[in-house]
């Protein structure tokens, strides 16, 4: 009997011990990754500065490194730091006035961006070559937005070595559709939408895209390859009907087929490189040893806020899908009630002399977008608001934010899409053929089961929806009438839900002028009446989470969080979807109307 009880309290203590160890384990952790965050960088006195797009996660703030991805990328070498692209463009005009940097060495293999972002690096990379400094540019497995990327540079060099997977191949969309497989598993998906482009819920709804669904894929295609390819030809001297003669006839396979082509200037082992650059470097031939500056370092010391400016420049981040509720706390979104709160704090502000929205959404809730427009609108009564779009300001992203003083957007910003949607789920099929489950309502009217997702619509009720569509859209096409100064029946033409490239939004005036971010800031200065950034405190609305914020976010989504940091491509496309389609058969999620950007759309560049 005693060594039965010394067993346990044998077994209760190791549970004790190894409880205390696991939690030690986790302040210790939580500890590192706050103090790695808590003290600057030291910067040589000069050397290359190395803008090595596989350690950056280019987006639209900087935020700490996401604890998640640093889990997954344990034992990989690769570890990335989130950097926005407004503090990667100052630090990048630093670097052009700075002596201490030589010239700039751009890695662009590995590189996480979306398009929008590329191209305001590439900008910003365009103006530091006009200072005179140099950049170079080296590859090894060129895509066709790190090629766009590369050919900015003064020299571009490819690795000498075969056998790296080249996937240059253009741009392209590709669409994902599931009606079989919701037939196989009988739900009947009842879509109510305005707009023959509104391709939104197509998905679940057809086998096949619609023929106007095709043709605006393919003009989106077409404008993005025009804005990619045009720059990329400027660069190297090609002609664009050269340049798609390659692409089409699959000529550049080889590192030789680079050269030959006058994609690259030279083909180079990595230890001939190092003596290329190290030549390039006057420091370098000094201390015979070549001196990297980390980009990430460099933007931690240079793209600061001016503290001691009494005025400020606010810019509110409108990032993800507009919902009405809070999204799981792993999943981000801009939600409606929060958001329409920041933009009201900041109208009372009154050291905010004027502000920057910028939007990076496809849009979602109709009722969360018109909360934020009518506090956006209130706001902009008082103080310039400035627009900027970023990967996409559509549908409920171009709701918003049409009423701007002056709106910037990227060439290859997805925008447009004004029209209108609901989706409502019918399993009554499922739960009878598939779980045997037979559904009885009883109720004060026929309708009172109408939004439970166990029958079909009738008709009668599906032009009750159809009617609340159409009010929305006409809402939605006054709004951008007068937010625009447009006629009604222009925008009608221009919208019926269809999705415009920045490049194409330009000539229907939509949006003012082809800008970045820091465009957008200068002018708000200028709005302001300022003459210079640097005078003012620039402040980011909603503020980036915390390292603590984000580990208590990532507890708080359990497995997931990790399992999504790990997931290909085509997992987490995947993922995007079953997520998408399951937001409309939760319990609380009571049938709503969307404003937002096809589901389905996803370029390849």
């Amino acid at each position: 009997m005693s060594d039965f009880i010394k067993t346990v309290l044998a077994v209760v203590v190791g549970i004790i011990i190894t409880s205390i160890l696991c939690m030690l384990l986790t302040f210790s952790f939580i500890g590192a990754l706050a103090s790695s965050t808590s003290s600057d960088p030291v910067l040589p006195r000069s050397g290359v500065l190395d803008l090595n797009m596989k350690r950056i996660a280019l987006g639209e703030q900087s935020a700490p490194s996401n604890p998640a991805d640093v889990f997954a990328s344990m034992g990989s070498g690769n570890k990335t730091a989130p950097v926005g692209i407004l503090d990667a463009v100052t630090a990048i005009n630093a670097a052009a006035e700075d002596p201490a940097v030589e010239y700039i060495y751009l890695r662009t293999d590995g590189m996480m961006a979306e398009l929008s972002l590329v191209e305001e690096l590439r900008s910003a990379l365009e103006k530091f070559r006009s200072s005179g400094k140099a950049v170079v540019a080296y590859t090894e497995a060129p895509t066709t937005a790190g090629y766009y990327l590369s050919s900015v540079a003064d020299k571009v060099y490819m690795c000498s070595y075969h056998g790296a997977t080249i996937m240059m191949n253009g741009v392209g969309s590709q669409m994902i559709y599931l009606k079989d497989l919701l037939d196989k598993l009988g739900v009947n998906v009842q879509l109510i939408r305005h707009g023959k482009y509104k391709s939104a819920g197509e998905m679940f709804v057809r086998s096949t895209p619609s023929d106007e669904n095709i043709q605006q894929n393919a003009e989106m295609v077409q404008s993005l390859w025009k804005s990619l390819s045009g720059k990329i030809c400027e660069s190297r001297g090609i002609t664009p009907e050269r340049f798609d003669e390659i692409f089409e006839n699959l000529e550049a396979n080889l590192p030789e087929d680079f050269k030959e082509l006058g994609l690259v200037d030279d083909l180079m082992t990595e230890p001939e490189l190092r003596a290329k650059l190290t030549d390039l470097s006057p420091s370098s031939l000094k201390k015979k040893d070549l001196i990297f500056i980390p980009f990430t370092d460099y933007v931690t010391v240079k793209a600061k806020p001016n503290l001691k400016a009494k005025e400020k420049i606010a810019i509110l981040y409108a990032e993800g899908d507009i919902v009405d509720a809070s999204m799981p706390m792993s999943t981000g979104g801009v939600v409606g009630d929060k958001f329409a709160a920041e933009v009201r704090k900041v109208a009372k502000d009154e050291s905010v002399k004027a502000v920057v929205l910028r939007v990076a959404s496809p849009g979602g809730s109709v009722l969360a977008s018109e909360k934020i427009k009518l506090a956006l609108d209130s706001l902009g009564a008082k103080k310039p608001l400035i627009g900027s779009y970023g990967s996409y300001a559509a549908s409920g992203g171009y709701w918003i934010s049409n009423n701007c003083q002056k709106i910037f957007t990227d060439e290859t910003t997805l925008t447009g899409s004004i029209g209108v949607f609901s989706l409502i789920p019918d399993f009554s099929k499922t739960l009878k053929d598939v779980g045997h489950v037979n559904v009885v309502s009883v109720g004060s009217s026929s309708h009172t089961d109408m939004y439970d997702l166990l029958r079909p619509l009738s008709d009668k009720e599906k032009d009750a929806m159809q009617k609340s569509v159409e009010d929305i859209y006409d809402r939605f096409v006054s709004n951008v009438s007068s937010g625009r100064d447009l006629e009604a029946d222009f925008v009608d033409s221009i919208g019926q839900g269809r999705v415009w490239t920045g490049r194409d939004a330009m000539g229907i005036k939509l949006v003012d002028e082809i800008g970045g971010l820091e465009d957008a800031l200068n002018y708000a200065v200028i709005a302001a009446g300022g003459s210079d950034a640097s005078s003012y405190k620039v402040v980011g609305y909603p503020k980036a989470p915390t390292t603590a914020e984000q580990i208590m976010q990532m507890l708080g989504g359990g497995k997931e969080s990790l399992a999504l940091a790990k997931m290909s491509p085509l997992e987490k496309r995947m993922h995007s979807l079953a997520t998408t389609f399951s937001s409309f058969t939760k319990e609380d999620a009571t049938p709503k109307f969307y404003a937002r950007i096809p589901y389905d759309i996803q370029m390849k560049y």
